[in-house]
C-alpha cells in the first residue's frame, strides 16, 4: 500500500539511515529513491557521509530548502514488493513509482465516470442486492446501491492517479478502458458478496406452518401423501453485499518470471481509497507488459512467417527442379530412340539388297519419315515450343506448384 509523507518527514527519513537500507524498506532501488528525493528537492547525504559519521568524524547535514513555487508538500511512495521480474518490467515499475511520488492533479469529473454512476443509480438491484452496468462508454461495475457514492470517489481518484502515469480513461469494447495511446488495459470493479444460511422470513414461516397443518390433517385421514410434494421451497443460501470492493484489471498472461498484479481489494487494514496510486502503478506495469508481449508475439510471428517463406522457397525450387529434370529425361529418352533408329536404318542399308523386298522398302520409307520427325522434334525451335507449352525454363517454372498442407 502507498505511503504518504510530507517533505519534512521524507527529509528526516532519508537522513535517518543510508539510502541503500531505506530503499529496502520500500522495496525499491536506492537509485529510484534518490530520484524521488531529487524530484521533490529533498537533499540526501552525499557519498561517504555515512562512513564518516560511523568513524566519528564531523559531518554536516544539508538543510531542507523551501518547496519550489507550485510544488506540493506531499510525497507518495507507491507500494512495492521484492519479486523476480524481467529487467524491462522492473524498470517500468520503478519509473512508475517515481512518477507516482508527485501530487495528484485536481479532481475533475470524468464524463465516463459520471455516466457510469448515473446508470448505476437508475439500475434495478438483482435479487442479491447488486446493480450491474457494462458496455461501450461505461465502466464495468457491480455494486450495491449504498456503495455507489464511494465507488464514484474511488474511480475519480484512480483516473487522477492513472493520468500521472500517462493513461487516460477512454470508451472501449466491451467497456471503458485505460489507454496511453500505445496500449489499452481493461478493468472492472465489483462488490464482494457474503453467503449466509437462509433464515425463513415471516411470510415463508407462515407458508411452512400452513403446510405442516395440512400435512398433519392429511395424515389423520390417511392421505398425508397428498401434501408431501406441495411443501414450499426456499433458497438454501442468502447472498448479501459486504461493502468490500475489488478492482481487477483484465485477464492477461505475461510470459516471464512473475505476472504483474491484477487485483486490488478492500481488506481489514487497506482500502481501495488508499491503493489508487498502487493501482496506477500496476496499470503502467501491465500496459508495459502487454506492449512487450505484443512485440514479442509480433517477432515470433515474423520468425514463423520467415521460416515458412524459406520452406516454401525450398519446396518451390524442388518442384521446379523436378519438372525440369522430368522434361530433360523425356528429351534424352527421345534422343536415345533417335540414335537407335539411326543405327537400325544404317544396319539395314548394309544388309538389304539394292532392290529390297516390298516390306523392307516400306519400312525404310516409314522409318526415314519418323527419323526426320524425331530430328525436327529435337531441334532448337521445337524445344522452344515444347518448353513454352510446358511452361519450363522461364518465368513460370513453378507452374502448378502447391504449398504443402503442413506449412
Amino acid at each position: 500500500m502507498a505511503r504518504v509523507f510530507t517533505r519534512s518527514e521524507f527529509y528526516d527519513l532519508v537522513w535517518s539511515k543510508p539510502m541503500t537500507h531505506l530503499a529496502k524498506d520500500f522495496a525499491i532501488s536506492d537509485v529510484a529513491l534518490h530520484k524521488i528525493a531529487k524530484k521533490h528537492d529533498v537533499p540526501t547525504p552525499p557519498p561517504g557521509w555515512w562512513a564518516k559519521k560511523a568513524a566519528g568524524k564531523s559531518v554536516k547535514q544539508t538543510p531542507l530548502p523551501k518547496a519550489k513555487a507550485g510544488s506540493g508538500d506531499k510525497i507518495t511512495i507507491a507500494g512495492g514488493e521484492l519479486s523476480q521480474e524481467q529487467p524491462s518490467i522492473a524498470a517500468v515499475r520503478e519509473q512508475a513509482r517515481i512518477l507516482a511520488s508527485g501530487e495528484k492533479p485536481d479532481a475533475t469529473p470524468h464524463p465516463i465516470v459520471e455516466r457510469t454512476l448515473a446508470k448505476l443509480r437508475k439500475g434495478e438491484p438483482s435479487p442479491i442486492g447488486i446493480v450491474s452496468v457494462a458496455g461501450p462508454g461505461l465502466i464495468k461495475c457491480e455494486v450495491a446501491p449504498e456503495t455507489i457514492d464511494r465507488l464514484g470517489a474511488i474511480l475519480s481518484q484512480i483516473v487522477q492517479a492513472a493520468s500521472m502515469q500517462g493513461f487516460r480513461l477512454i470508451d472501449g469494447e466491451p467497456s471503458a478502458r485505460f489507454s496511453d495511446e500505445a496500449e489499452s488495459v481493461g478493468f472492472a470493479i465489483s462488490e464482494l458478496t457474503k453467503r449466509e444460511k437462509h433464515i425463513l422470513t415471516e411470510a415463508e414461516q407462515a407458508k411452512e406452518t400452513v403446510w405442516l397443518l395440512k400435512r398433519e390433517q392429511a395424515s389423520k385421514t390417511g392421505s398425508w401423501r397428498t401434501y408431501s410434494f406441495d411443501r414450499p421451497r426456499y433458497p438454501e443460501w442468502d447472498y448479501r453485499p459486504t461493502g468490500q470492493l475489488s478492482f481487477e484489471f483484465e485477464q492477461f498472461y505475461f510470459r516471464g518470471s512473475s505476472s504483474p498484479r491484477r487485483s486490488f481489494r478492500d481488506a481489514k487494514i487497506q482500502r481501495l481509497e488508499n491503493m489508487t496510486v498502487d493501482i496506477a502503478v500496476g496499470l503502467a506495469v501491465l500496459g508495459a507488459a502487454k506492449a512487450e508481449d505484443r512485440l514479442r508475439r509480433a517477432a515470433e510471428q515474423q520468425r514463423v512467417e520467415e521460416a515458412l517463406r524459406l520452406r516454401e522457397l525450398e519446396a518451390r525450387a524442388k518442384h521446379i527442379e523436378e519438372r525440369r529434370t522430368s522434361s530433360l529425361g523425356a528429351i534424352l529418352g527421345e534422343l536415345q530412340e533417335l540414335y537407335r533408329l539411326r543405327d537400325l536404318m544404317a544396319l539395314l542399308a548394309k544388309q538389304a539388297p539394292a532392290d529390297p523386298t516390298p516390306r523392307i522398302a516400306s519400312f525404310l520409307t516409314w522409318a526415314t519419315y519418323h527419323l526426320a520427325m524425331r530430328e525436327a522434334r529435337l531441334s532448337a525451335p521445337s524445344l522452344e515450343e515444347r518448353f513454352t507449352s510446358e511452361q519450363l525454363f522461364g518465368d513460370t517454372d513453378d507452374f502448378d506448384f502447391r504449398v504443402p498442407r503442413y506449412y
